[in-house]
């Protein structure tokens, strides 16, 4: 297996040893990725594997800087580019297979990459960036350079492909967009534009999206103003109005999921909604595929929305969530689903193989399937990942040659240690969290959530098996650990409490018992040495709120399991007394620590800082908590948690922290010996750790990567090989037996179970079914819940048992008296039944147990008080919202509102509930009136000044005179407006309108704003005005209801007199009338009892017995009030009304018969009948004169109650007015505010188009600026080209030239070899991978190019070769004509290559161009949007919308039919049509006179037919001058003026801005002219300075002059004659030579301008369309 290339350096401190990757075991958690047709790769952790699907061999990669973050891969150049997730990061290039470092890309992104792309065809590699870049850049990994990018703020992209057709394009889709990037190129210069795809709406319709910022062809609203659009409204004005849409308008698109290219460069998009879209990757036209619907087959999955598609040549692949892979047979517009594969799990990336032989399927949980198309499909299982991420591993001991691994789904897995391949499964199919292996037998535990034990058999590698399972507590099982010689299993929970159980199998795994600890365990540590009979166990835990750790140390002897039952109690628990318990603390967080081998102390790794230290352990014995402090304190390079190990021969320290390094250190000086990062940060470091007994070997798991690494010694050898093999030799002597013993055991253990499971799967169905039929589905839970019961739980029933049977006889005397004493308070609470209810007691009162009693009273109080204070707060809210709304409500309004009913008629008149003005509202108001009285006062002054000025111009026309009148006269004629121009009937209220303006002068917005102010005071008040006499009446009501009070008295008493059953009608005012009253709350309306509290109710009576007492002393002392009751019914004289109530005596003889009455006794009748008769004739008056009365105050009652109606009915009418009054000012009111927000909205519209078009114009810039530099490398490049062409034309022709020398002959079959080239064989590709990949072969531009040259140069190397040379022909010749010929090849090649540049620059201007011009049309539109606009703001201010109060009989129309609108009415005075028939009238005349001066026109006729003759006949001259006017070239200005209706104004906008730009160069060219003399005031302080160093030099050359003279006297003086001959000879032949070179200089300037003209000529017929610019 191949080693990482590339690793962190080793440090080493005292032994020279170091650790390297031996392999690593991972799973895809990003789509998987072919590098070439055999290999596979994915990124796991730190590392990227790779995995050759024929041989099965890996090989990793790893990331020096960390995690991989995403990958992709380049398949022609086979290359690996992965990005490292740190700040900063960086994207590395790989060669694969040797995987050397291609290069490094450092960008300036700071977070991370989201996307790689390899484009498929040249050196492009694209990439994206998470936030806060979100940065796409297009890099070329070949030259390491960032060709161009571009930010998108706040957009993420799931996808990003290359189109496999032409590199210049790039997709990038999200769930909400797809957009569509075209990479453009000018030479060296790459530019990014993007186009965005307008997706269909959910429902698959396509929607029509019009341009907001301009306005579109809408019919002007002729009474509401222009019309805006809703941008305006909303009032934006910046970018955001060019995307607004109203939530009306917004509808939900469709959600893209994957995308893929066609070879026709069209795009294919699968959608959550199950939509699959065509769009077209040049106009990016959208298309909806229809599926065809089909009958649906049995076990076919509905697909709902594509996770991934993949193209092939009939349509294309598609993955589900439902496990399916389809395939869509696309035709037309069009698809047909077929289903292709099922497998059992969500799949989630497809990919072909580069020769579309292979289809590659990676599901969901990380397993990768391939397809393989032949002649039938055939599937093969490439990676098969395990349910969840790895939980635990540990060694199987005490072999090294496989290793255990657990899942978080509680998947036992067996590896083999040298590859890392599956040997055997095994699946519990529960949560489980820890795992361990016995070293003293085959067998291994897992520790589970549900707080389970299961132990299990390894001792067939193939096939591991559960042969035990223990059910310890409710609480999870956080760590299981074997001491060193596998005597004891030690399992924590997450309750604090360690279970120590016997790890041989030959026990059945007893629980030897349990002790407690503190909740939340860090770490378990043993110590078991094979010279001891004890084992050493330490539980570190921590103490969060005291900010300390504990400590806690006790000893297993280990003949425990034989005297287990004497040292735990009838629960379980050890007794601390035998295990020897001690507590220490240490002042400071650990996070882990670890009980040295050798001597008594710990080693723990801080939590808080980064330190390792060393705490030695107190030799005696203590009671109670022991704190120990640091004897050694060792500085870490590691921060944050992490965790501490000791190898099994407790000479090594290994230590892991988040940052996934490894540090291994000598236990006794604690230096670092060796280390290895296997895993990042960012990965959340190492979970779990594992040595081999022999320590050659080391298992490292990561914790959120999901990445297994197994490390190996580069070299083990020494003192540090011989102290571990020794170690491992007398362990693995010392457990041999035992494991032989054991694995006896196993077996036996295995084929129980075994047995017990074959004997449950044949018994289950017979025994289950009448339990299903019978039993009910209730009662199935409580079955199962009794089955499971812990080991704890049980322990604590048994000894609860035990202890019950053990004080039996004490329960039983316990329960006797209870029930007595439930009979006797049964008893009594019967007898207070029946009670009375103040004696009877509360039932709670017959409680025996006082506790509870007071506990239920102090639990009841609470309810109690919690209830009151619930009422309290929701009175408390209830009171304030009452008060609120009364505030706002009630008494915040001066007038209060109230209504007036009528007595008789079905009339109701409400007044105007009016507020207090406010302060605010009273000053703007009073500012208002002062201006309009200043006003007023100015007309009052500039009309005297007319007047007086009028009568001194008397001389000057009328009409002149009538037109000032008129002017002056409007706005005084504004205070006495009639009502139909007032727009309201406010005067019959008597309101001052003298200071309102006309409405047919509000045109400013300060206008409008004080008409609002003065129109609302006047609606205040009209109400005001109305209110006082609403307040009159509503007092004459009070008034009447008081007289009929009053009269209701007197009826009453004459009812009572006369003993009749009449009703009395008494007139109430109404809650409505009396609005206050609803406030208050009678007690009457109160139907609850009202709670009185006890010292109330003794108060009342004690008030009451005083007052009785008092009453009855006072009765008791008046005796002449007794007296007067008595005898005179309590009156001293009769009254009237006392007459029909009178009764006269009858004598006491009536009661005897007529006949015995003594004459006496007749008188006595006698006068006893007169005196009745005269009694009812009195009585007969009186009643008589009582119904009178009563009448007459019954008629005087109706009479005032029916005038009072009638004053209301007239209030009724006025409130009517009053009303018709407000409402109309209020309709002023709206009118005018609406025109106010009109006149925002175009202020809103007018500053969006400023904002756009200032936005336009820096795009101008930019464009123009894009094409001005576009241009000038086009100059550029074209004068290279041109250059190149020439030489290459220029070599053609001085071919002969050069060969001139030779024969006419030769010279002409060199020439015919000059022009002769080879052909180059373009490869063909197999006809299978022609028929497969729908894409061909895909190799780029320029890499084609380059083979091109170099096949043509091998193949000129044929030509040049000299069995090709004519004969005769001398070989010195033939090399350089072979040498001229290839300089001529190569100069062709560059030719092309230069021409195919240019045509791309030509090409990308084009672009530039066509982009500035786009640019510039919006400025246009922009700018007649604003002269528009303009129009429009100048119409709406000059249009008003006023209010006419009409009367019938004014409106005069052409038609007499009702109509709604009037376009074609004018309002105007009606003097002004008197005026107008007057003036026609005298038109009238006029016309008479100019029909009798026509007469005399007639008399000119004939010369004016001969003029007119003249004019038909200049007609005919000015025609054909027109129609050559016509034939001129006019150009854009010009037909801009001609066509333009507002060139003017535009004119001078534009004029504007030059004048503007004029103003920014001329302040420029003054501050370049303030440069340039302080410029030239420093180059005269710089001349000054070379002056005076010039004067020095020449002083100097005076010296070296004198110097140079006597040096050629001497020289001459000395020289011979020689010497001279031989310089002059010399001078001689370089003038021979410069002539003949002149000549010859002349004669080729003379040619190479006869072969420009002649290669300018060329061209000009060539290539007509390149013009130079």
């Amino acid at each position: 297996m191949a080693q990482p290339h590339e690793r962190e350096e080793t440090h080493s401190h005292g032994v020279s040893s170091a650790l390297s990757v031996r392999w690593v075991q991972g799973y895809p958690k990003q789509n998987v990725q072919f590098v070439n047709n055999e290999t596979i790769c994915y990124p796991s952790g730190n590392y990227i594997i790779f995995i050759n699907m024929e041989t099965k061999e890996k090989t990793v990669l790893q990331c020096v800087t960390g995690i991989v973050g995403v990958m992709a891969t380049n398949i022609p150049y086979e290359l690996i580019a992965f990005s490292d997730r740190k700040y900063n990061p960086t994207i590395h290039i790989y060669k694969f297979p040797g995987l050397t470092r291609k290069t490094k890309l450092k960008g300036t992104v700071l977070l991370d990459y989201t996307l790689l792309s390899f484009s498929y065809c040249g050196t492009y590699l694209a990439s994206y960036s998470s936030l806060p870049d979100y940065e796409l850049a297009l890099w070329n990994w070949d030259s390491q350079v960032i060709l161009c990018k571009q930010s998108q703020p706040g957009v993420d992209v799931n996808q990003m492909t290359f189109n496999p057709m032409n590199w210049h394009q790039l997709c990038l889709s999200s769930s909400s967009a797809v957009n569509v990037w075209t990479v453009e190129r000018s030479n060296q210069v790459h530019h990014f534009s993007a186009k965005s795809v307008k997706l269909p709406t959910e429902d698959g319709s396509l929607l029509i999206e019009r341009d907001i910022i301009f306005s579109h062809s809408k019919p002007k609203d002729l009474i509401y103003g222009p019309v805006l659009p809703i941008s305006a409204i909303a009032g934006l004005v910046g970018e955001e109005a060019e995307t607004f849409r109203p939530k009306d308008d917004l509808h939900p698109l469709l959600h893209p999921t994957m995308h893929c290219w066609t070879p026709t460069n069209d795009l294919y998009i699968g959608c959550e909604e199950g939509y699959l879209l065509m769009i077209n990757g040049e106009t990016l036209k959208v298309t909806v595929l229809n599926k065809i619907e089909e009958p649906p087959s049995t076990g076919r999955g509905n697909i709902i929305s594509p996770v991934t598609l993949v193209y092939q040549k009939e349509g294309i692949f598609a993955s589900g969530i439902d496990g399916f892979v389809y395939s869509f047979i696309i035709k037309d517009s069009s698809y047909k689903v077929q289903n292709f594969v099922e497998l059992e799990e969500p799949v989630e990336h497809l990919t072909f193989s580069p020769n579309y032989k292979v289809l590659l399927i990676q599901t969901q949980k990380g397993s990768v399937y391939t397809c393989t198309f032949d002649e039938e499909p055939v599937f093969n299982e490439v990676l098969i990942a395990c349910e969840g991420n790895f939980q635990a591993i540990d060694f199987i001991k005490p072999a090294n040659s496989h290793f255990l691994t657990l899942t978080a789904s509680g998947e036992v897995g067996i590896w083999h240690l040298e590859d890392c391949s599956p040997v055997g499964k095994l699946s519990l199919h529960t949560p489980s969290t820890v795992l361990a292996c016995s070293p003293s037998s085959h067998s291994a535990v897992v520790g589970t959530l549900d707080g389970s034990v299961h132990f299990l058999d390894v001792s067939d590698l193939s096939a591991p098996s559960e042969i035990h399972r223990v059910f310890l507590s409710e609480a999870s099982v956080q760590s299981v650990i074997y001491d060193q010689r596998g005597i004891f299993l030690l399992v924590g929970t997450s309750e604090g409490h360690i279970f120590v159980i016997n790890a041989k199998p030959s026990s059945s795994f007893k629980i030897l018992g349990f002790t407690e600890m503190i909740k939340g365990i860090s770490q378990i540590s043993t110590v078991s040495l094979l010279e001891t009979d004890t084992v050493e166990v330490m539980v570190l835990t921590p103490l969060p709120e005291a900010g300390r750790s504990r400590l806690e140390l006790f000893t297993l002897p280990t003949i425990l399991p034989q005297v287990a039952e004497s040292l735990m109690d009838k629960r379980g628990r050890l007794q601390e007394i035998f295990i020897h318990k001690l507590l220490y603390e240490i002042e400071h967080v650990l996070c882990s620590a670890v009980l040295d081998f050798q001597s008594q102390r710990i080693l723990g790794f801080c939590d808080q800082v980064p330190y390792i230290c060393s705490y030695l352990l107190p030799p005696n014995e203590h009671t109670g908590v022991c704190f120990l402090k640091p004897f050694q304190k060792l500085q870490s390079r590691q921060h944050g948690p992490g965790k501490l190990y000791l190898s099994s021969h407790g000479l090594w320290l290994l230590s892991t922290v988040k940052g996934g390094i490894l540090y291994i250190r000598d236990v006794q000086t604690l230096e670092i010996f060796a280390r290895c990062r296997s895993h990042s940060y960012q990965g959340q470091g190492i979970q779990s750790l594992t040595i081999s007994l022999d320590g050659q070997d080391i298992l490292v798991n990561g914790k959120t990567d999901s990445t297994l690494v197994a490390l190996k010694w580069k070299r083990f050898g020494g003192l540090l090989a011989t102290n571990s093999l020794d170690h491992y030799l007398k362990l693995l002597s010392s457990l041999n037996n035992t494991i032989e013993e054991e694995h006896s055991y196993i077996k036996s253990m295995s084929k129980q179970s075994l047995d017990l499971e074959l004997g449950n799967e044949n018994t289950e169905p017979q025994e289950n079914m009448p339990i299903r039929i019978e039993s009910s589905q209730e009662e199935m839970p409580s079955a199962q819940d009794i089955k499971k019961i812990s080991w704890m739980q049980t322990k604590s029933q048994e000894a609860i048992k035990e202890e019950v049977n053990q004080f039996s006889k004490k329960r039983k005397d316990i329960k006797k008296g209870i029930k007595a004493l439930v009979r006797m308070v049964a008893s009594m609470m019967e007898e207070n039944e029946s009670l009375a209810f103040v004696a009877r007691l509360e039932q709670k009162e017959f409680s025996l147990d006082l506790e509870e009693l007071e506990r239920l009273h102090d639990e009841s109080e609470e309810e109690i008080a919690k209830i009151k204070k619930d009422s309290e707060m929701e009175n408390l809210a209830k009171n304030y919202l009452a008060d609120l709304i009364k505030g706002e409500c009630w008494n915040s309004m001066t007038v209060k509102g109230r209504s007036l009913k009528c007595f008789h008629l079905p009339y109701v008149v409400e007044n105007f509930p009016m507020k207090e003005r406010t302060a605010e509202e009273l000053k703007e108001l009073e500012k208002v009136l002062q201006q309009k009285k200043i006003e007023t006062e100015c007309l009052k002054l500039r009309k005297e000044i007319v007047e007086v000025e009028s009568t001194v111009s008397l001389s000057k026309k009328h009409h002149e005179e009538d037109d000032e009148e008129e002017e002056e006269n409007v706005t005084i004629k504004n205070a006495n407006l009639p009502n139909y121009l007032l727009g309201s009937q406010s005067t019959d209220f008597w309101v001052d309108t003298t200071y309102l303006q006309s409405q047919l002068e509000l045109h400013s917005r300060e206008e409008k704003i004080d008409q609002i102010i003065l129109l609302k005071d006047i609606i205040y008040k009209v109400k005001t005005v109305f209110n006082k006499e609403f307040n009159a009446s509503f007092k004459q009501k009070e008034f009447e209801i008081a007289r009929v009070k009053e009269r209701n008295v007197r009826i009453q008493e004459i009812i009572t007199d006369l003993e009749l059953e009449d009703k009395i009608w008494q007139p109430e005012l109404e809650d409505s009338e009396v609005p206050e009253r609803t406030l208050v709350v009678e007690e009457s309306e109160i139907k609850a009892r009202k709670y009185v509290r006890p010292w109330q109710k003794v108060r009342e009576e004690l008030i009451l017995t005083h007052k009785m007492e008092k009453l009855f002393a006072f009765q008791a002392s008046d005796m002449r009030q007794r007296a007067l009751m008595d005898m005179m019914g309590g009156v001293l004289e009769v009254k009237k009304e006392d007459i029909l109530k009178m009764v006269i005596p009858q004598p006491a003889f009536m009661v005897k018969p007529d006949a015995m009455w003594s004459e006496e006794e007749r008188k006595q009748f006698k006068e006893y009948e007169k005196k009745v008769k005269e009694l009812n004739e009195e009585r007969d008056k009186y009643r008589k004169s009582l119904e009178a009365e009563m009448k007459k105050l019954q008629n005087n009652i109706l009479e005032t109650t029916q005038a009072f109606d009638e004053h209301l009915k007239r209030l009724f009418e006025r409130r009517v007015k009053a009303e018709m009054v407000v409402n109309q000012e209020e309709l002023k009111i709206n009118n005018l505010l609406f025109s106010l927000l009109l006149d925002e909205e175009l202020s809103s519209r007018e500053l969006c188009l400023n904002n756009y078009l200032t936005r336009q114009q820096q795009q101008k810039i930019q464009t123009s600026k894009a094409i001005q530099n576009a241009k000038e490398d086009l100059d550029m490049y074209k004068e290279n080209y041109d250059n190149l062409v020439a030489e290459d034309k220029v070599m053609d022709r001085s071919f002969k030239k050069e060969f001139s020398e030779l024969p006419i002959q030769q010279v002409d079959l060199l020439y015919k070899l000059f022009k002769r080239r080879p052909r180059v064989h373009k490869q063909k590709m197999q006809q299978d991978a022609i028929s497969l990949n729908p894409f061909g072969e895909r190799v780029g531009a320029e890499k084609l190019a380059k083979d091109a040259v170099t096949q043509l140069l091998k193949s000129m190397e044929e030509l040049d070769n000299v069995s090709n040379m004519p004969e005769g022909l001398d070989a010195s010749v033939w090399e350089h004509f072979c040498a001229t010929r290839r300089a001529k090849v190569e100069n062709e090649q560059k030719v092309k290559q230069k021409g195919s540049g240019l045509m791309e620059m030509l090409t990308f201007l084009r672009k530039r161009i066509e982009d500035d011009e786009k640019v510039q049309k919006n400025i246009e539109k922009v700018f007649r949007e604003l002269v528009i606009l303009q129009e429009d703001k100048v119409e709406f201010q000059l249009n008003l919308t006023i209010q006419i109060l009409l009367k019938q009989g004014q409106v005069e129309l052409e038609n007499f039919q009702l109509l709604l609108e009037y376009p074609d009415a004018i309002l105007i005075n009606k003097n002004i049509i008197e005026d107008l028939n007057s003036v026609i009238r005298t038109q009238g005349q006029k016309k008479v006179a100019s029909m009798v001066e026509s007469k005399d026109v007639h008399k000119g006729i004939f010369q004016i037919e001969w003029e007119h003759k003249k004019m038909e006949m200049e007609m005919e001259d000015l025609n054909q001058k027109a129609w050559d006017i016509q034939m001129l070239f006019f150009s854009r200005d010009r037909q801009k003026f001609l066509n333009e209706p507002r060139y003017e104004t535009l004119i001078a906008i534009q004029i504007g801005i030059m004048e503007q730009t004029i103003a920014v160069i001329e302040k420029t060219h003054r501050k370049n002219v303030e440069n340039c003399k302080k410029l030239i005031k420093k180059l005269g302080r710089y001349s000054g300075h070379k002056d005076l160093s010039n004067y020095v030099l020449s002083c100097n050359l005076r010296e070296e002059l004198v110097a140079v003279s006597e040096r050629r006297d001497i020289c001459n003086t000395i020289g011979s004659k020689l010497t001279c001959e031989k310089i002059a000879k010399e001078r001689y032949d370089n003038m021979m030579e410069q002539q003949r070179l002149t000549h010859i200089s002349k004669q080729q300037a003379e040619e190479i301008s006869i072969l420009q003209a002649e290669v300018e000529r060329l061209r000009m017929r060539t290539f007509p369309a390149l013009v130079p610019f």
